[in-house]
């Protein structure tokens, strides 16, 4: 059975009643992208809170100014406005709690389970291999001590038949992976609500963040890695830092922490 591929916009506000999103989304057919709409609308005041969902983005952006392929109907796009007091040291934590609140929602939604890799791409195992899905660009407005906001921007390959032929080798969908189609819906509102739930954890001080991250990624600990920054290097990963960031014993027995992403297999 097909699945719709609109939104019941009604029912996701009523779903998020009791949220820091309720009352605040916003469905767009098009955009040129979530992030980049939000960003602009944050700067002019919008509220915390605010989300920006879109059927279709001509313009979606990823993490390191890569582009983000966004066909009508099949993906979740989605953009949340935050403003959380916190340091500009946890700025980090942001990407990771939308990492794990990801990763539940789909667990959650479509009884599928996903892989992090540090910090911010969310991928699944099938057998051709390791298969990218989705991914989460956090982008953030700093004033002198604190975070005055973050845009959180989550793409997720849903219902893809077919992806362009220059990404197929590495990325796929959940429709292609699980042979059936997922509620855009569901994992919407299951993303907003356990997004919601980790947002309270940081506001709160629960100080268990990096330890949950560590235990649902199978990349923060022994895998061994190509990292691009520094001029490129190979090693081991051993953890995260008490700031979130990852460390990796390299290859000529220095450890090295990793600042900017760019993290794949070796």
């Amino acid at each position: 059975m097909e699945l719709s591929r609109g939104f019941d916009v009604a029912a996701m506000r009523q779903a998020l009643v009791g949220t820091r999103f309720s009352g605040k989304l916003r469905h767009f057919a098009s955009v040129d992208s979530t992030n980049t709409r939000l960003l602009a609308d944050a700067a002019a005041g919008a509220p915390e809170g605010t989300v920006y969902v879109a059927d279709e983005q001509t313009s979606g952006r990823g993490r390191g100014g890569h582009q983000w392929v966004s066909p009508p109907g099949d993906g979740l796009y989605v953009s949340a406005l935050v403003r959380l007091a916190l340091p500009l040291r946890e700025a980090l934590w942001i990407s990771l709690a939308t990492g794990l609140a990801a990763q539940q929602s789909v667990r959650e939604a479509a009884a599928i389970g996903l892989d992090i890799r540090w910090p911010n791409d969310l991928l699944l195992t099938t057998a051709a291999g390791v298969r990218k899905v989705g991914g989460i660009l956090v982008e953030t407005a700093l004033g002198a001590q604190a975070l005055r906001y973050a845009v959180i921007g989550v793409g997720l390959n849903l219902n893809h038949a077919t992806l362009p032929e220059e990404i197929a080798a590495i990325a796929t969908s959940l429709r292609i992976a699980a042979g059936h189609q997922v509620s855009r819906e569901a994992v919407l509102i299951a993303l907003l609500r356990t997004l919601d739930l980790e947002l309270k954890r940081l506001e709160d001080g629960a100080g268990d963040l990096l330890d949950r991250f560590t235990a649902a990624s199978t990349w923060v600990r022994g895998k061994r890695v190509a990292v691009a920054e520094g001029g490129g290097y190979t090693g081991v990963t051993e953890g995260l830092n008490a700031d979130g960031f990852l460390r990796v014993r390299a290859d000529d027995g220095t450890r090295r922490t990793v600042l900017s992403g760019g993290v794949r297999e070796a």
